[in-house]
């Protein structure tokens, strides 16, 4: 089987949440979720509502900030952070498993610190014209599902 991990870092948008742990439960990755939030807990009826009645079946695990992420999941050359101020593209790397896959705020993306000192594992869904960026749920659905494509012997 293969592991992904999703990474939500202070998520704004309760549907959108629940949208991506609705894909978390479809393809059998961890939702990972970096407080704080832009909304009530994660209980909030829309986040469950937008995820179905798959939440109580999903693997999702909260944390109080990056750092305390980071201290139950070390930071190494297997996470990669989704941003558009980058042009290495999302299907160059090679994805294993376990690899972790970084999402930001839907009103900021993630923080230009974090971009920077992780510079060599950020990727970026190609767009044409000036379009700002995809709807998150719709980034991750497009990382994981490549992550998925490029390792589906071990996808089952």
């Amino acid at each position: 089987m293969l592991n992904i991990n999703i990474v939500l870092l202070e998520p704004r948008m309760p549907g959108n949440v629940g949208t991506i742990g609705r894909l978390a439960y479809a393809t059998g990755a961890v939702l990972h979720l970096i407080k704080p939030y832009g909304f009530g807990e994660i209980t909030q009826k829309e986040v469950k509502r937008a995820g179905l009645d798959y939440w109580e079946y999903l693997d999702v695990r909260e944390y109080e900030n990056i750092e305390d992420f980071w201290s139950k999941n070390p930071l190494n050359d297997r996470h990669f952070f989704a941003t558009t101020k980058t042009n290495k593209y999302y299907f160059e790397p090679k994805y294993e498993d376990n690899d972790y896959f970084y999402f930001g705020r839907e009103d900021a993306g993630l923080p230009e610190e974090l971009l920077e000192r992780n510079s060599e594992t950020c990727i970026n869904i190609p767009m044409v014209n000036d379009a700002r960026s995809l709807n998150i749920a719709n980034a991750v659905s497009v990382v994981v599902y490549d992550a998925i494509r490029q390792n589906i012997n071990k996808f089952d």
